[in-house]
């Protein structure tokens, strides 16, 4: 059965190197997912690169991006490692770099919050609705749909990698 694994991170090289970590195990990375706040870059006129790096937008910015170009380059290490990178405005949390089965389900984020991607994923909407929270003071989301029998090496991975906390759902 599939189990969502999710943990929190302070410093974004420690999600980075969590899934780097997994990806070296032999696990598969086609369902790990990390957001996290870009703050390299305001709510008004963000000006952000798309996809073949000659295509510019102004304002909401939501570029899905899967070449290894990343606005702000927040998850340049990770673009080539995870399906769809990206950046997009979130109201109430502003700009947030996305990475993985997320984005796509973050898209609809635009118009209303992350809660309703997290609760896709499987996780409970009060958990989802924390987790959108810490997201917005700064703390990097890492979530990883996976069997169930790999969750206790994937919590390994990432107590080891200093996760602020991990949860399964």
């Amino acid at each position: 059965m599939s189990k969502t694994i999710v943990a929190l991170f302070d410093s974004y090289s420690n999600a980075e190197n969590s899934a780097n970590e997994i990806k070296s195990k032999g696990l598969r990375t086609d369902d790990i997912s990390i957001v996290t706040k870009d703050e390299s870059q305001s709510d008004r006129g963000t000006t952000a690169t798309m996809g073949d790096g000659n295509t510019t937008a102004k304002g909401a910015v939501n570029d899905n991006i899967s070449d290894g170009v990343v606005t702000g380059g927040i998850l340049g290490g990770l673009a080539g490692l995870l399906i769809g990178a990206g950046s997009m405005v979130v109201p109430g949390l502003g700009i947030i770099a996305a990475a993985g089965p997320i984005t796509g389900l973050l898209s609809g984020a635009v118009t209303g919050s992350i809660v309703g991607g997290l609760v896709d994923l499987g996780i409970p909407e009060d958990k989802s609705k924390q987790y959108e929270g810490d997201i917005k003071s700064g703390k990097i989301l890492f979530s990883m749909k996976t069997d169930e029998d790999k969750i206790n090496s994937i919590a390994d991975i990432l107590r080891k990698n200093n996760a602020s906390s991990v949860d399964t759902y």
